[in-house]
């Protein structure tokens, strides 16, 4: 079985690639999914996020409202804090429980996680990863799909990319780099070679300890 890790910027493509590579036979776990079903109401977290944010971040029909919570952790450290210290835990106990469910699935299991490059070179042994493959593209790229895509304003949409690590940071991480600035039939030919070279990686076999806290986003 082989292990890789799969991360980009907001903006980048990633979540396209991790189709793609699901198409091509990979399990995929994606960290944002299981954000998502974590705070979907009734679930523990979601009562821990109201509880310490209030009604302000939920919709009228009591859903949470990302945007809005966003809005208040992103310009506040602490909060931010808060937060990941709400969710984290229990993202990283479903991940490592659907990685688990993955290896039986397939040769090939791709963790999408967001921030894995914020979570430094210690995330790799943690997760017991074969190779780190980045989604890159050009900064005024991202920023453009952002706005098309997402409804961001421009200042927004920068403000996101540049909260993140930087490119050059992301870079220095990747085993493998995947291109996403052109169009759809240039991304399926750098997923194309990126997974002649996911399915020609030593399989080495290893003990996989438990995942590393942090680099996933809320």
């Amino acid at each position: 079985m082989t292990a890789i890790g799969l991360t980009g910027g907001i903006g980048s493509g990633k979540s396209t690639v991790g189709e793609l590579l699901s198409a091509r036979g990979a399990a995929v776990v994606e960290a944002d999914r299981v954000v998502h079903e974590l705070q979907e109401p009734g679930q523990p977290v979601f009562d821990a996020i109201v509880d310490r944010f209030g009604a302000g971040v939920l919709t009228r029909e009591g859903v949470l409202d990302r945007r809005a919570l966003a809005a208040v952790v992103f310009e506040d450290a602490d909060a931010r804090h808060e937060l990941e210290a709400l969710v984290h835990p229990a993202v990283l106990s479903e991940l490592g429980r659907l990685r688990v469910e993955a290896e039986a699935r397939g040769d090939v299991v791709v963790l999408d996680i967001p921030l894995l490059a914020e979570a430094g070179a210690a995330a790799r042994s943690r997760w017991g990863l074969d190779g780190v493959v980045v989604v890159d593209c050009p900064i005024d790229v991202a920023v453009a799909r952002l706005v098309q895509f997402r409804g961001m304003s421009d200042d927004d949409a920068r403000a996101r990319v540049y909260a993140q690590a930087s490119r050059n940071d992301r870079l220095a991480a990747a085993d493998f780099v995947i291109d996403n600035s052109g169009d759809t039939t240039h991304l399926e030919t750098e997923v194309d070679r990126c997974w002649t070279w996911i399915t020609t990686l030593d399989n080495r076999s290893k003990d996989v300890a438990p995942p590393v806290e942090g680099g996933i986003a809320p």
